[in-house]
């Protein structure tokens, strides 16, 4: 359980004026078909999401070792000062809408999303927890708090939430998790 809540609430925080949202507030705008838009991103991040789970599950399983530990957690003290850099969607990363809305958000999501900090969390959450299913769901569950608003409520929501206020709380949620890992294997805790 403590896989699928901290996966949700840190890709969910996380994702908050990130690329891909902004990315799924454009394709609202373009195709104006909330509910394909919906369910390409649902499926994107499903596929994306579970590969970098099982990534990071299968890295740590073979590298379990305390430097591999500490490689996790510096890389979650190094995803804090990444959130804290606001994200911008670039013209060449807007799709054309030559296919349908379902198909080109799911083909723009999942290359979008590669490398993108909330799949490089996720990598981190299953190599941290070693439950595929468990940090796939909160991650891609979180995915979804996030930008579903996004695509109903859009540029009005942008408006009213502070957004360097979001990253800061996510930072912070990102530091914590990697200084508690850290010292974890430091032996500082139990």
């Amino acid at each position: 359980m403590e896989a699928l809540v901290t996966s949700t609430a840190i890709v969910a925080l996380a994702e908050i004026g990130d690329k891909t949202q902004l990315l799924a507030m454009l394709l609202a705008t373009r195709f104006r078909k909330p509910v394909p838009i919906i369910f390409g991103i649902l499926a994107a991040t499903l596929a994306n999401h579970a590969l970098a789970a099982l990534l990071g599950a299968q890295a740590a399983a073979f590298l379990d070792s305390p430097i591999f530990r500490y490689a996790i957690g510096a890389s979650f003290v190094a995803m804090a000062a990444w959130t804290l850099i606001p994200d911008k969607l670039d013209d060449e990363d807007a799709p054309a809408p030559r296919f349908g809305a379902f198909l080109t958000t799911l083909i723009a999501f999942f290359l979008v999303e590669m490398g993108d900090k909330t799949q490089v969390a996720t990598i981190a959450l299953g190599a941290r927890f070693h439950d595929v299913a468990a940090v796939t769901a909160g991650t891609t569950l979180g995915m979804m708090i996030a930008n579903v608003p996004a695509i109903f409520l859009g540029h009005e929501l942008l408006k009213r939430v502070d957004l360097a206020k979001v990253r800061v709380v996510a930072a912070a949620l990102f530091l914590a998790i990697g200084l508690w890992v850290l010292a974890q294997t430091a032996g500082w805790i139990g």
